[in-house]
């Protein structure tokens, strides 16, 4: 996993719970980096799930609820970061629709060892959208964050429905239903 997702997530830590927790998760994590990541370096995943877990125990909310808030976080990130790619996307399902074919492949160019999820979209119509989501990591909590992330982005009302399709939550199917209320 590459650095930068950890720098982001820890980031999110300082930000929402103090440079404190952050010191406490990595120290009680045990991790091989001691928690220095750069941004272009590879990392075990399992450091990922380390940090989220002793943060889980530490303010007692579960780790798919944090991997969730880290999705939305990082979400804001990004569109920062990378604004090209969201120029001429009018709507979520242009962009996400464009995650794989594009936003990967650009990815993988900085990246080359990056070690990215697959996503396959089916655009239904202009209220329905599908994503199957596959990664040996089983982060699925933090796409499903993502994909609201992406959804508050353009100001977008829908459900998004989660299914779990492989017992490891390494494939999981999401199904975005757009409505025509205002977003709250």
């Amino acid at each position: 996993m590459k650095g930068l997702i950890f720098r982001e997530f820890l980031g999110m830590v300082e930000k929402e719970f103090g440079y404190e927790t952050v010191d406490l998760i990595i120290e009680k994590s045990h991790i091989l980096s001691k928690g220095c990541y750069t941004r272009v370096g590879t990392y075990p995943h399992s450091e990922m799930f380390a940090l989220v877990s002793e943060l889980s125990k530490e303010k007692n909310i579960s780790v798919n609820t944090l991997l969730y808030k880290f999705g939305k976080y990082a979400f804001i990130i990004f569109a920062k970061t990378y604004p090209i790619f969201f120029k001429d996307k009018r709507n979520s399902f242009e962009l996400l629709a464009d995650v794989e074919e594009t936003i990967h492949v650009e990815v993988l160019k900085l990246y080359p060892d990056a070690e990215l999820p697959s996503f396959k979209t089916e655009v239904i119509g202009d209220k329905e959208m599908t994503m199957l989501y596959r990664s040996r990591r089983s982060l699925g909590d933090f796409a499903g964050g993502l994909i609201d992330g992406c959804l508050e982005y353009f100001n977008e009302n829908a459900i998004v429905e989660k299914e779990i399709l492989e017992e490891d939550g390494s494939v999981v199917l999401f199904r975005i239903l757009k409505s025509d209320e205002e977003r709250n």
